[in-house]
């Protein structure tokens, strides 16, 4: 990412992957369970708190686009125009 090899495990690169393909669509932790891991997923919708952290901690701060959290509700990518 911007010339520096970035190591990302699938599911994270899934996570952003997703969010970028619905720019401005607001997910909650539930529904990227859903898309990302599936209907057969057994574990904590805070796996998702997770997965975004480290998107977060690994590609730094953004002014171009970043990862929102919307409050009470989930998670969004939203990107300048």
């Amino acid at each position: 990412y911007q010339g520096e090899k970035v190591e990302m495990p699938p599911k994270e690169l899934e996570v952003l992957y997703f969010l970028a393909s619905h720019q401005n669509q607001v997910f909650t932790r539930e529904q990227l369970l859903e898309q990302v891991w599936g209907f057969d997923f057994f574990g904590d919708s805070r796996t998702v708190d997770v997965h975004v952290k480290r998107i977060r901690e690994k590609l730094g701060e953004r002014t171009e686009w970043q990862i929102k959290t919307v409050w009470g509700v989930g998670y969004k990518f939203e990107a300048e125009v």
